[in-house]
């Protein structure tokens, strides 16, 4: 199967790239997200078996600013690529978020929970979703949470950063989710676009995160203890750190059905930040 790609400097679009193979991703030179139907003609000429959109507008704070560039990215982008999709019998398969969900509760948010974004990120997001759901085909939506990697922008790099000028950090806590490795959700995508291209069939809406669940704070600490980094951490509320766009408090996501439908387990995302650090250091 040969994999066409939006996405190529993000960071699962990177770790896509990096996986060889039939795949080629496209970056916004070739495949401009702010224009959705000449997404949607590469997608009726291209010769490839399969699509992944793997490129997104992700500047979550931002977004409450420009949520109509945000919407045309995230909503109407992928749904017309989605459609020129199942026009020609192509799976497709489209990276989504935990933002979808309000956040509440402690319990891990299922596929078919009503969905309730507390911002123009979660709200463009969830527009994309609707509208490749629309679009039928042989479709999935991923819904994944907290990406890391060593390329781009990331909590991780972040913390490495910080750990280079302080010994002791405050980081939220109260905020819990499960930390994904982008090579995993890399290798989760390909796994999706190539069952859903054999017998599968049409895959819905799933969730992907790596486990275990754990807050900001937890996550800051592991990174820390990888690295050999001498930094304390001490927990704080949301309410210590405020940001322009609200962040959901509970983003732990139930993803059995993907692994019941494609055999695609949760991922140990400690695991994942292991070979994060070792590309870093190399």
């Amino acid at each position: 199967m040969t994999v066409l790609v939006f996405g190529k400097t993000g960071q699962v679009a990177t770790e896509l790239a990096r996986a060889g193979g039939d795949v080629v991703c496209l970056g916004r030179d070739a495949a401009d997200l702010s224009d959705p139907e000449a997404c949607a003609e590469i997608i009726r000429e291209t010769e490839a078996t399969g699509v992944i959109n793997a490129a997104a507008y992700t500047a979550v704070d931002k977004a409450e600013d420009e949520e109509a560039l945000a919407t045309v990215i995230n909503g109407d982008a992928p749904a017309a690529m989605a459609r020129a999709a199942a026009a020609r019998g192509l799976p497709f398969v489209h990276i989504s978020t935990d933002y979808v969900f309000d956040g509440s509760g402690t319990d891990p948010w299922r596929p078919e929970d009503a969905t309730a974004p507390l911002g123009a990120y979660g709200r463009s997001k969830l527009a994309g979703e609707r509208g490749v759901v629309a679009a039928g085909g042989a479709f999935a939506i991923l819904r994944t949470s907290w990406v890391f990697s060593a390329h781009g922008n990331n909590f991780v790099k972040t913390m490495l950063r910080l750990a280079e000028t302080r010994d002791h950090l405050t980081i939220v806590e109260d905020q819990v989710g499960g930390p994904t490795e982008a090579g995993d959700i890399a290798r989760a995508c390909l796994a999706v676009v190539r069952g859903l291209g054999g017998a599968a069939g049409p895959g819905g809406i799933h969730h992907f995160s790596g486990r275990p669940d754990v807050s900001w704070a937890d996550f800051a600490r592991e990174i820390f203890a990888q690295a050999d980094r001498g930094v304390t951490v001490e927990g704080i509320p949301s309410s210590a750190y405020p940001t322009k766009a609200k962040r959901p408090g509970n983003s732990r996501m139930d993803c059995s059905s993907l692994e019941d439908m494609f055999g695609v387990a949760r991922p140990d995302w400690r695991e994942g930040l292991l070979r994060v650090l070792a590309d870093l250091s190399a």
